[in-house]
């Protein structure tokens, strides 16, 4: 589908950046919203814990992707950076939400970020998008930031809530602390390694979700991982493989706790995460198993 013009938040982030890329090569035009005003022709002025967003930059746009949130991994979790990643996702969906909402044509769907968080410690238990929603810190932030956008799916704008996985990139996210190390040979299992970990490839990412804007038949939450989750274990093994480093390093559960605080529980937690709404939608990955994800991620 050709959108005449798309709007982005989170157009700086790893995810945001490709995406913007992505359309942008198709011949899309893409606006993003950044939180200064606006300095360029390309640029809408927004202010999510203000619950500001100047409707006029939206006007005329077929989509929204909302993807803006503070980083999960990239602090340790006080309380007070616990709150910051809580508010950046619920204030922030829901000034978009009400935004476009109000607009005279709305946008035909609205995309917004979301997480396999929703999903607690699943255990060896897979899941897909028909399992409740887990116990915790971060499947409480992912219930919040879905239930934020409901303005817009009271408008009546198809609303889409991507739940994602670990991307496997280089350039950022948690992919871009493991690859140094493991190209130093420092990198190890974490914990008991037995964790399952949900991963996608970046380039199955924005491909799933330049899907999710064209496939009119899907809305509600669509879990973004790739099809075969595997442990922490295989995940260090083939970090190895792949680099042709060794993996003998392991960072115990404990100094894990020290460094990261409470979001210790989420790495040492295990997510089996099913990608089953996508694949019945007929999307296919590029890169579904960890090794290939991995290479995909060194190009």
């Amino acid at each position: 589908m050709v959108y005449s013009r798309i709007a982005v938040t989170g157009s700086t982030g790893l995810i945001g950046a490709a995406l913007v890329r992505s359309l942008r090569a198709d011949g899309h035009e893409v606006v993003r919203l950044v939180r200064h005003p606006a300095r360029a022709g390309d640029e809408v002025e927004w202010d999510p814990k203000r619950g500001y967003v100047d409707g006029a930059g939206l006007v005329g746009c077929d989509a929204v992707v909302h993807l803006a949130g503070a980083g999960v991994g990239d602090h340790r979790w006080t309380e007070e950076y616990k709150r910051e990643i809580r508010d950046s996702r619920v204030l922030g969906t829901a000034a978009i939400a009400e935004a476009v909402a109000s607009l005279g044509v709305r946008p035909k769907v609205l995309l917004c970020g979301s997480a396999i968080g929703y999903y607690g410690d699943t255990g060896d238990r897979a899941v897909d998008e028909s399992a409740p929603h887990g116990t915790g810190f971060l499947p409480s932030v992912c219930v919040d930031w879905e239930a934020a956008a409901a303005p817009a799916e009271a408008a009546g704008i198809r609303t889409v809530y991507a739940r994602t996985g670990l991307v496997v990139a280089r350039e950022g996210g948690a992919w871009g602390r493991l690859f140094p190390l493991f190209r130093a040979g420092l990198g190890g299992r974490l914990g008991n390694g037995r964790q399952y970990w949900s991963f996608i490839a970046l380039h199955d990412h924005i491909a799933a979700l330049r899907h999710l804007l064209d496939t009119q038949s899907l809305s509600g939450p669509v879990n973004l991982t790739g099809p075969g989750p595997v442990t922490n274990g295989e995940v260090t093994a083939a970090m190895g493989r792949v680099l042709r480093r060794p993996t003998l390093f392991t960072v115990p559960a404990p100094a894990l706790r020290i460094a990261l605080g409470d979001f210790a529980k989420d790495v040492l937690g295990s997510q089996r995460v099913l990608p089953a709404r996508l694949l019945d939608s007929g999307f296919t990955f590029a890169f579904p198993g960890i090794d290939g994800a991995i290479r995909a991620a060194l190009r």
